[in-house]
C-alpha cells in the first residue's frame, strides 16, 4: 500500500512509517514533499477533526491515494479551551518569525494571576484516514496535563516547555524524544489510526 501523509513535516514521515508497522500493516509512506504541486489547504473548520478532514480529503482527491492527516494544539481550562484550533496563530504573528515563542508568551501572560489548581490544560490531536473510495476513519488522542509559569526544556516545540503532563514532574521539553512519543496526544491518535487502517487491510 501507497499512502500520503498530509504534511511537509519530513519529522512525521518515520514515526507515521513505525506507528504503522506496530500495528502490522506494509505501507510506503510518502509526505507531501513527493507532491510538488499538492494543494496547500487552509484550517478553516472550528474543530480539529474538521480541519484535519479538509486536508486529507484535498489530499485524496489530487495524489489518487489513501492520505493521512492531522491537526493538533493546546486547549487551557481557564482559557474555555483556547488557543484550540488557533493554537499555531493564537498571537496572531502565523508564519511570522518566532511565532512558538510569541504564542507561548501570550498564553503566559494570559494566565499570569491564575493559580496552579486552576491551570489545567490539555493537547488534543485529531488524525483522520481518507481513502480513494470515500471510506474515512477518524481517531482523537489527548495527553492531559497542566502549564507551569517559566519553560523549562529543550527538547519540544510549541507549548511543550510549560506543559507537565499528569504524573510528571517534568514539561514535555523535557522529556526524551522516545518518552514523549510513549504518551504524546499525536502517537495515540496515529496508533489508534493504524489499527483502524490495519482492520480495513
Amino acid at each position: 500500500m501507497r499512502l500520503v501523509l498530509a504534511t511537509r513535516n519530513a519529522k512525521k514521515v518515520p514515526e507515521m512509517r513505525a506507528i504503522l508497522a506496530e500495528a502490522g500493516v506494509e505501507a510506503e509512506v510518502l509526505a507531501l514533499d513527493a507532491f510538488p504541486d499538492a494543494p496547500e489547504v487552509p484550517e478553516t473548520e472550528p474543530s480539529f477533526i474538521g480541519n484535519a478532514l479538509l486536508k486529507a480529503r484535498a489530499i485524496t482527491a489530487h495524489t489518487g491515494l489513501p492520505a493521512i492527516a492531522d491537526d493538533s494544539g493546546l486547549s487551557v481550562d481557564e482559557l474555555r479551551g483556547m488557543p484550540g484550533v488557533l493554537s499555531a496563530r493564537w498571537s496572531g504573528r502565523f508564519g511570522k518569525g518566532d511565532q512558538d515563542r510569541a504564542n507561548l508568551d501570550l498564553v503566559l501572560d494570559q494566565l499570569a494571576d491564575t493559580p496552579a489548581e486552576r491551570r489545567g490544560a490539555e493537547f488534543v490531536c485529531a488524525a483522520v484516514l481518507v481513502m480513494p473510495d470515500g471510506t474515512e476513519a477518524v481517531a482523537e488522542g489527548v495527553l492531559r496535563g497542566r502549564l507551569v509559569n517559566e519553560r523549562r526544556g529543550e527538547n519540544g516545540f510549541g507549548y511543550d516547555p510549560v506543559f507537565v503532563p499528569e504524573g510528571e514532574s517534568r514539561t514535555t521539553a523535557e522529556l526524551s524524544a522516545q518518552e514523549k512519543n510513549a504518551i504524546s496526544h499525536r502517537g495515540i491518535a496515529f496508533r489508534q489510526l493504524a489499527r483502524e487502517l490495519a482492520d480495513m487491510v
